[in-house]
Formats: structure tokens, sequence, C-alpha cells
């Protein structure tokens, strides 16, 4: 809706003379001279064209409005022009001068746009070009006769074009003031009123039917762009998204394990020693939760392990308000005193990361002045990458908790798997037992049993604790873990298990883990599933590509059992091949035994490439 202020309603360069209307109440000329400003003003913006929600316009790339529309406009100008050619050709008075110099102009201005079409890009210049055209046009009527011009239908096009280059309001208005600026005159030189205002009628309404119609569409054209540009808009950003994230997950990978942060601290730690002599030191973080100060590592100092945000010494509070390091060289006679009771003099920073403070760093000696404006110039240029990396550390251990309950779900399933249904059959027997003996029955020898039933439950649950606490770490890799474990279910399981493993290359720490929790999970299902006697575990990995292969002679099973590839952590093994980009293959067959082969390749190139030899075959042993 448009609206005016007072003072477009009550400005401009006449009198009050110039209005004769009540005091207090805007004439009719001031309204039109509003009218006007406002028209101009807003020619800028078009009102279908209007930003809703969070979609804003480009205005920095004015577009053309009515360029979807220059094959109907080009259409319906040349239709037009040639009928009223048709229909001057027909008229009495075509030889007259008048009706000469009018048709002659209109069709070379149609000739014109024809290869020049009218652009409209919401500037002042594009609302002349088309304001011209109606101007045309309508001279043009007027001149040769009002309503009985046989030029009247080149006025169509001008309001059609009126509406789809400003939608509803503009054309209307440009359709009643034509209607209005071709009746007037007719009226003024008709002899049978009567006649000239049934023509008005007539044409008026086929002008305005134009004008709504050119608006409707305008109308249409500005929601489909709107819709369609938004719709783009929400793509680029889930796509930016995407790229962002795959990007994170790339990075994740190959990331080192000193992300660590308690690594981090220590470390950031021991670089401040080697560069600044001091006595006592603290890294306090800060927590968002409740705005209060973690100290997450000191040394050489008693403190609390939080601090209030009014309990800070007044060194960090000063470092904190200055945004760069202070110095403290007499903590003696400062009312806070320093995070050491013991300390004489200081230097304190802020820790500072994404342009937001994280955390703060405190150095305290004994000695008053014993720090230096060089000393506080080395602290200022350490703590810009200490920030930095200690925020990375912060970042990278939530990204690694991202698969926590994924994790605690297939722990609980491991101890429900190996351990329940043991606990579950101790249970039962001792039931059992007590039963018997409530009747008097001799159980010293099941008794006996049962005591090594429980032992075995025992072992059972240290051999399941060490194989969750087993891992590939920055000094052990995939090899080392796989001969470990291999050797730990061949005891348990009386499995001839042969390991063939590559020393030479290592991957991104991340990717070993997970290519070794997927061979983990295939061997415990040959454990407890396969009932076989053999197994053969491969390990290919040339520094960026790697290959796992797990293949048993057991019972098997078929392909089509959709229950069994559910089951048996499966689906896990499949999930943590695709959190680092490599593709799972389990082959299997009744009585044949089964293969899991997970295989990493970022170039994506043949399997053949990967370091795993095809035609290896188990040699079974029964």
């Amino acid at each position: 809706m448009q609206t005016t202020t007072p003072h477009d309603e009550h400005s401009g360069d006449g009198h009050p003379g110039d209005d004769q209307s009540a005091p207090g109440q805007p004439g009719l000329i001031q309204r039109l001279r509003a009218r006007i400003r406002h028209d101009v003003r807003n020619a800028m913006v078009d009102p279908s064209e209007r930003p809703a929600g969070d979609f804003e316009l480009d205005e920095s790339r004015p577009r053309d409005q009515i360029a979807p529309f220059t094959g109907l406009i080009t259409a319906t100008r040349l239709a037009t022009t040639t009928i009223s050619i048709l229909l001057v050709a027909s008229e009495p008075q075509a030889g007259s001068l008048t009706f000469q110099l009018w048709t002659v102009a209109l069709i070379a201005y149609a000739i014109f746009r024809a290869f020049r079409p009218l652009r409209y890009a919401n500037d002042v210049r594009s609302l002349a070009k088309v304001l011209f055209e109606v101007g045309l046009s309508l001279c043009a009527i007027v001149a040769t006769g009002g309503w009985n011009s046989p030029l009247i239908l080149m006025l169509l096009t001008a309001v059609m074009i009126a509406g789809l280059a400003r939608g509803f309001g503009f054309s209307i208005r440009i359709a009643v003031a034509t209607i209005v600026a071709v009746t007037i005159p007719s009226l003024a030189a008709a002899t049978e009123p009567r006649q000239v205002l049934l023509e008005t009628l007539s044409w008026g309404a086929i002008v305005v039917l134009v004008a709504i119609t050119a608006g409707y569409a305008r109308r249409i054209s500005g929601e489909a762009d709107r819709d369609r540009e938004l719709a783009m808009g929400r793509l680029h950003r889930l796509s930016d998204a995407n790229d962002l994230l795959f990007s994170l997950h790339q990075v994740t990978q190959s990331l080192p394990a000193s992300l660590d942060l308690g690594d981090v601290l220590d470390s950031t730690l021991t670089r401040m020693k080697t560069l600044v002599a001091y006595d006592s030191i603290a890294i306090l973080l800060f927590d968002e939760t409740d705005g209060h100060w973690d100290v997450v590592r000191h040394h050489g100092l008693h403190v609390p392990g939080r601090f209030g945000p009014t309990e800070l010494p007044d060194g960090l509070r000063r470092a904190i308000a200055e945004g760069r390091p202070a110095t403290s060289s007499d903590l003696a006679q400062e009312p806070g005193g320093g995070l050491s009771g013991r300390s004489g003099s200081g230097v304190y920073s802020v820790l500072t990361a994404r342009g937001a403070i994280i955390g703060l760093l405190g150095i305290e000696h004994s000695s008053p002045g014993h720090f230096t404006d060089r000393d506080a110039e080395v602290v200022g240029g350490f703590v810009e990458p200490a920030a930095l990396a200690i925020d990375n550390a912060r970042w990278f251990a939530r990204l690694r908790t991202v698969g926590a309950d994924e994790e605690r779900t297939r722990i609980a399933r491991d101890l429900h798997d190996r351990i329940g249904q043991s606990l579950a059959y101790l249970a039962f027997e001792l039931d059992r037992l007590v039963e018997r003996n409530e009747r008097g029955n001799e159980i010293g020898e099941e008794l006996g049993q049962l005591r090594e039933d429980v032992r075995g439950v025992i072992r059972e649950v240290r051999d399941t604790l060490y194989d969750l606490r087993t891992d590939v770490s920055d000094d052990q890799g995939v090899a080392d873990v796989l001969e470990q474990y291999a050797a730990r279910v061949a005891e348990r399981g009386h499995l001839h298990i042969q390991v063939d493993a590559d020393r030479e290359h290592r991957l991104p720490l991340l990717q070993e883990r997970e290519m070794w929790r997927v061979a983990q999970e295939a061997l415990a299902n040959v454990e407890r599933h396969a009932r076989a006697t053999a197994v053969r575990v491969l390990w290919r990995c040339d520094g960026t590509r790697a290959a796992i292969d797990v293949t048993d002679n057991g019972v098997g099973f078929a392909q089509d059992r959709a229950g069994r590839l559910d089951s048996y952590g499966v689906l896990g093994m499949r999930e943590r091949a695709s959190s680092i980009g490599a593709s799972l293959e389990i082959h299997s067959a009744p009585g044949r035994g089964t293969r899991v082969r997970c295989i990493l390749d970022p170039r994506q190139s043949d399997h053949e490439n990967s370091g795993v030899n095809h035609g290896d075959s188990l040699d079974a042993r029964r």
C-alpha cells in the first residue's frame, strides 16, 4: 500500500492561493504533485519485486523488469500496428496531413521498438520512456479522432507495457489518465455527448481490462521470480553448507592427535617457559554457559578451579579491558593482588580467537619489577597462535563427540553379546542350585562347575574391556593392533588367524582408527557367529590408499538375507567406512565362508590399485 507523508502532501512550489480548498485540507493540485513525486521516487522499486522475509534484491545490478515479456510486447505491438494501418487505409480522412504524420510517427516508433525493445530497469530514465510511449499514443489518438481514431489500438500496447513494468497500481492510474485525456477533448468537440460517453465506457472498459491483465501478469511473474530467487538462495546456502561440511570432514580426517586439548595446553606451558622466565603460570578458559573462567592449567601456584566475572585479579581485568598484555610491576601495591599471594610482578594477556576472548593467560614472578616491556611484547606475540591452537582443540574435541551415542551403543552391544548372556546363564544356574539345595540334594560337584563358569565370565569381562581399550595411536599403527587383537581372539576362540600387514606407511590417525574398528568388528563376528577354524587378515597401505580384508572359512550365509546383513554390526561397519569415504564389501555364501573388505581410495581408483591381491586365497585349516 502506498502512503504519503505530510511533507509530501503540503509541500510544493505553488502559493496558498493556488488551491481554494478549505484550510487544513490538501487540495487537488497538491495531491497530484505529491503523487507525481511519490511515483518518481518509487520508480526505483517495483512493488511486485519488493523483498519479503530474508530475501533481498541486488540493486547493484539493475535488471530489465519486462525482459520476460519482450516477445509478447513485440508481437502485440506488430499486431496492433498492422491492424491500425488497415484501419487507416479504410478511413475517409486518411489523406489528411494530420493522419499521415501521426500514422508515420507511430509506425516508425513501432519499427524502432521492434529492433530496440523497451527496457525497464527501475530508474527514472526507464519510467520516462514508458510515459513517453503512453503520451505519444495518446497524442496521436486525440489528434486523429479520439475514441473513433483508427490508431486507438496503439494505446493498448502502451497501457500493457505500463502494467508489465510496474504492476497494478501504476497501470490502473495510466489507464484512468488516458481515458480522461481522450474523453475530455471528445466531449468538448462532440455534438452528441451521449454517444461520446457510450464510446468512453466501451473503450474505457477495454483499456482498464488490458491494464488489469498486464498488472496481474506482472504480479505472477514477480512472485515467480521471487520464489525462484528464494529457492536459489536456499540452494546456494545448502551448497555452501555442504561444501563446508565436506571440507570440515576432510580436515578432521587429516588432523593429528596433538589437537587434543590437554596436549595443546601442556605444550603451551612448555613453550612459554622457553620464552619468558616465570615462577607461576595459569591458563583460564571462558565458559559461555555461565560467564565464569575455568582454570584449565596452572603451575607454581594454588588457585580455585573457577573465577567469577568479578573475582579476577586486577591484571587480568586490565588485560580484558585493554585487549592487550598488561604488566604489573608491583602486585603488593594492587588491591586485588595477583593469582598467587607470593608474586611480586606479572604479565597478563587475553587469548583471542574468531574475534572473541576465549581465555586468559597469567604469568607471575616472585620479584617485583621482574617483567620488562620486551617480555610483554613476547607474550603478546605468543598468545595469538596459542589462542588459535587452543580454540581449534576445543572445537576438535566437540567434533569428536558427535559419534559418542553410536559408540556407546556399540559398546553396549558388545557387553550384551559377550557378557550379558553369560551372566544370565550364571543367574539361572544359581537359582537351580538353590532349589536343589533346599530339597537336600548334593550340589558340591555342580558348585565346582559353577566356580569355573564364574572364572570364565571374569576372563570374558577382562578380555572385553581390554578389547574396548585397544585402539590405534600415534605410537601404535593398524598392523600392531591387528596382531595383538588377533592373538587374543585366536587364544580364546581356538582359531588359526594369519595376519599380513604393511608397516611402512601410515594414514591420518582418525582414518586408521575407523579402518581398525571395521576389522575388529569383522573379527568379532567371526569369533561369535562364523564357527570358523581359520581366518586371514590383510592390511595394505601406501600412505594415501588403504585396504583391510578379513576372510574366514566359516558357515557363511546367503547374500539375500537382509536380516543378517543388518545384524552383527554390519550397519556400524558401513557407517564407519562411510565416515572416512571408504567402501565396504561383504561376500558370503552358505558353507563357503565370509569375506569383508574395506577399501579407502581418495582418488577413486580401481580396487586392484588398493594393494589387495584379488587372487589371494585362504588356506583353510580345520
